[in-house]
């Protein structure tokens, strides 16, 4: 399988995913931003706004061309080649306080038709944690996983523990997934099945929990707690996250890079009783 055939994939999964969303959300606006890389290829980000569901969502399609690996692309062994990149994102922000926030990404590098590698995962982010919900997520990414390999689950749900944690916190960001990289060992037709299994894995999932809780009533003081634990997600993408790393270290479209910042952000040092026992609650499944 050659690389235009997988970005032509990624592609499509991406205006599928677009339609999904938008369709579970009609009240939401969605602002298609189409855009050239300097180097070849480029892609197109989904930008939805304003819904009653989802407060800011980023649905993101890139397949570039670029003629030095960032360090931050994880082949550290031959940063600096020329390389081609494709794969999606999705990062979405809910209006309600007990819908939680929600990651995936998939992608493909490709040095040479020798050197190549296919990443990606998905991870949640509650701000109330429900235990069900938190079943439910790793019970899908369980079956997603043995369907391709008995051992792949608890590889990557462990490298998802790990990856998404915040060291100057000493705290995960969220409740997990799954997340893997430098995958190479099958064939291309396999990583592209399987990534394929894990867009569609993630969006069903997400979207049940979002209609189990997206009525659920909120007061101020929860949307407040949001707030507040968004700020958790900002510092990680802004620190440790490789794929926003790789975005600005290859000179990417800054606007689309961003774009899965979360619309309203606060931070406080000095926590209220409520806060600290909403953050309690929260941290006994982080």
């Amino acid at each position: 399988m050659q690389y235009k055939e997988i970005k032509n994939i990624y592609r499509d999964l991406h205006q599928n995913v677009v339609k999904i969303f938008s369709k579970s959300d009609r009240n939401a606006r969605v602002n298609l931003t189409p855009w050239n890389y300097k180097n070849g290829g480029g892609g197109e980000s989904a930008e939805i706004m304003n819904g009653e569901v989802i407060e800011k969502g980023a649905v993101n399609f890139s397949g570039i061309t670029g003629k030095i690996l960032p360090g931050s692309a994880l082949a550290t062994k031959v940063k600096g080649s020329s390389f081609k990149a494709t794969g999606i994102s999705i990062v979405i922000h809910p209006n309600n306080p007990f819908v939680p926030c929600s990651h995936l990404n998939v992608r493909y590098f490709e040095l040479s038709k020798k050197i190549w590698w296919f990443g990606g995962g998905f991870d949640l982010t509650p701000y109330f944690p429900f235990e069900s919900d938190i079943k439910l997520w790793h019970m899908s990414a369980k079956q997603l996983c043995a369907k391709y390999d008995k051992n792949f689950y608890k590889k990557f749900k462990n490298n998802c523990d790990e990856y998404f944690y915040l060291k100057h916190r000493k705290e995960k960001r969220g409740v997990g997934g799954i997340f893997f990289d430098n995958m190479k060992l099958e064939s291309k037709d396999f990583y592209v099945n399987f990534t394929k299994d894990v867009v569609k894995t993630y969006v069903d999932t997400y979207l049940e929990i979002v209609d189990k809780r997206k009525s659920k009533n909120f007061n101020q003081n929860h949307k407040d707690f949001q707030l507040y634990r968004r700020g958790r997600y900002v510092e990680f993408n802004l620190l440790y996250d490789r794929g926003t790393l790789f975005g600005l270290q290859s000179s990417g479209r800054v606007d689309s890079i961003l774009m899965s910042m979360p619309p309203v952000v606060k931070w406080s040092t000095k926590k209220s009783a409520l806060l600290i026992k909403y953050e309690n609650a929260l941290k006994k499944y982080l």
